[in-house]
C-alpha cells in the first residue's frame, strides 16, 4: 500500500471527526453530550470552517466538530486539517461529502513545504482503512504533493536536469523507458524552438519522452509545460512579475503527476509523457523579438515577446506527441496570466474541439470537486497571430483574448484525435489556514477524466 505522511489505514487510538452542513445541525441528534455542550457554548452554528475540540481525560483530542457551510466546497476539510494538532483522526460523520474529497481535502490541508526547515511537518493523520479505495486516495494526495513539492522548490534546485532527474525516478519506479535529447542534439533530432529558448541557460534545454505500457493499449499522451525559471528573456519581466517564475515548470509538474497516477493505477493503456525542460535567461546567445523560428511541424514563427516561450516548446513537443497517432492528448501548462484575468486563482481553463471529451472533463471536475471551466478556441482569432514574414507570431498584438490565442497558437501543433490543453497557475495564495505555494490546478479533474475513460 503507498504511503502518505496524513492519510494512514489504521492508527491504535482516534479522535471522532463530525462533519455537518449548516442545514443538517438544524437538525443535530446523536453527538456526545460534552462536545454539544461545547459547541452550545460556542454558538457554533456549522458555518465555514467553524471548530470545537474536546479532550478525554488524558488530554488527548476526543471528538472535533467541524462546519461545513454549505457543503459545496470538496477540499473544505483542508481547513481543519491546517488547524489540528498532530493525531490519528476518524470519520464519524461525513457530512454529505464524499469520503474520496474528505480525503483529498485533508492532504491538502496537512501538506507543508519543508524541505528548507529545519523543524519538519507534524502533520494530522486522518484513518482510512484498507481496500483499493483507500489505496487510490493515497496514491491521488502523494501525486497532489509531489505536484506541489516541484512547484514550490526554487529555480536552483530544479533547473531542467532536476526535472530530468524526477521522470527518471518515476520511470525506474514504473519500469517505464525514458529518452533524454539535451543541447544540440535537439537541432539535429529536430527541436528547433526547445533549443532556441533554453539556449541561454546555464542547464542545457533538454527534451524527455517517457513510455509505459502496453503498445496494444490506446495511447494516452501527456506533455507538460517545464520552464524551470522564466526570467522573460530579453523582454525582462519586471520585479513582481518574476518573483514567482520558479513555478514557470507547473504544466511539468501536473503532467508528471496525472502520469504517476496513470501508471500507479496500472491504467490499461500505452503512456508517452513528454516534457521540454529550459530556462529563459538572459544571455549573449538569447534569442530576440524579430528573431523568425522554425519548428518541428515545419511552420516557421516570428518571435514578438521572448516572454511568450513556453507556447514555443510545447510547439514542438505537442507536434512529437502527435506523431505517435495518440488516442488523447492533453497539455498542462502556466501559459498565461490572461488566464487568471478571466477566470481566477480557482477555476481551471481547458480548451477543446472535442465535445465528448468535454462533456467528460465537465463530469470529472464534479466528481473530483476540482472546478475547470471550457473556453473557446474561437477560430476567428487566429489573425491575431499572423506574421508578415513567418506562418505565425508567437504573441498577439494587445492585450485582448490572451489565453485564447495562446490556445489558438498550440492548436496549430496538435494533429490528434482528441487534445485538450489545460492553461493552468499552479499556484495559489493562503488562505483558510493553508500556506501559499504551489497546488494542483485541474489535475484531479483530468485524473477523474481518464479514469473514467480507460479505467
Amino acid at each position: 500500500m503507498p504511503t502518505h505522511s496524513a492519510l494512514v489505514a489504521s492508527a491504535a487510538h482516534t479522535a471522532r471527526v463530525h462533519l455537518y452542513t449548516s442545514t443538517d445541525w438544524d437538525s443535530v441528534s446523536g453527538l456526545p453530550a460534552g462536545l454539544l455542550a461545547q459547541a452550545t457554548a460556542q454558538n457554533f452554528k456549522a458555518n465555514d470552517g467553524q471548530m470545537v475540540l474536546t479532550a478525554d481525560a488524558e488530554g488527548r483530542v476526543a471528538d472535533v466538530l467541524f462546519g461545513l457551510g454549505k457543503g459545496t466546497n470538496a477540499l473544505a476539510l483542508a481547513a481543519l486539517s491546517a488547524k489540528l494538532p498532530e493525531a490519528d483522526y476518524e470519520i464519524a460523520r461525513e457530512g454529505r461529502l464524499p469520503m474520496a474529497h474528505i480525503a483529498a481535502g485533508w492532504a491538502d490541508g496537512a501538506y507543508r513545504f519543508d524541505r528548507y526547515l529545519k523543524d519538519k511537518a507534524t502533520p494530522p493523520r486522518l484513518v482510512l482503512g484498507e481496500g483499493d479505495a483507500a489505496e487510490a486516495m493515497i496514491r491521488e494526495a502523494v501525486a497532489v504533493d509531489r505536484l506541489r513539492d516541484l512547484v514550490n522548490t526554487p529555480a536552483e534546485d530544479m533547473g531542467p536536469i532536476d526535472i530530468q532527474s524526477t521522470i527518471s525516478d518515476l520511470a525506474e519506479r514504473y519500469g517505464a523507458t525514458l529518452e533524454t535529447t539535451i543541447g544540440e542534439a535537439l537541432l539535429a533530432q529536430n527541436y528547433p524552438m526547445v533549443h532556441a529558448v533554453g539556449r541561454a541557460a546555464p542547464q542545457e534545454p533538454r527534451i524527455m519522452e517517457l513510455s509505459w505500457g502496453d503498445e496494444s493499449h490506446p495511447q494516452l499522451a501527456i506533455v507538460g509545460k517545464g520552464v524551470s525559471f522564466d526570467t522573460g528573456g530579453l523582454n525582462l519581466k519586471t520585479g513582481g512579475y518574476m518573483r514567482l517564475m520558479k513555478k514557470d515548470m507547473g504544466g511539468a509538474a501536473h503532467a508528471i503527476a496525472l502520469a504517476e497516477l496513470v501508471m500507479g493505477a496500472n491504467l490499461p493503456v500505452h503512456l508517452k509523457l513528454y516534457v521540454p525542460a529550459v530556462e529563459n535567461a538572459i544571455a549573449g546567445d538569447a534569442f530576440r523579438p524579430g528573431d523568425v523560428l522554425s519548428s518541428r511541424k515545419g511552420l516557421s514563427v516570428e518571435i514578438d515577446n521572448t516572454d511568450a516561450e513556453g507556447r514555443l516548446i510545447l510547439g514542438d513537443a505537442l507536434t512529437r506527441a502527435s506523431e505517435s497517432d495518440p488516442d488523447l492528448l492533453i497539455d498542462f501548462a502556466t501559459l498565461t496570466g490572461a488566464a487568471r484575468v478571466a477566470l481566477g486563482p480557482d477555476l481551471a481553463p481547458y480548451y477543446t474541439d472535442d465535445e465528448t471529451l468535454a462533456t467528460g472533463i465537465a463530469s470529472g471536475a464534479a466528481t473530483s470537486g476540482d472546478p475547470a471551466w471550457r473556453m473557446p478556441l474561437w477560430s476567428p482569432y487566429k489573425s491575431m497571430l499572423d506574421s508578415p514574414i513567418a506562418d505565425l507570431v508567437n504573441s498577439a498584438a494587445g492585450g485582448m483574448a490572451g489565453s485564447i490565442t495562446a490556445a489558438i497558437f498550440l492548436k496549430q501543433f496538435v494533429d490528434a484525435k482528441s487534445w485538450v490543453h489545460l492553461d493552468v497557475w499552479a499556484w495559489r495564495e493562503g488562505k483558510f489556514g493553508r500556506p501559499a505555494g504551489g497546488a494542483a490546478c485541474g489535475l484531479r479533474a483530468m485524473w477523474a477524466t481518464v479514469l473514467a475513460k480507460y479505467g
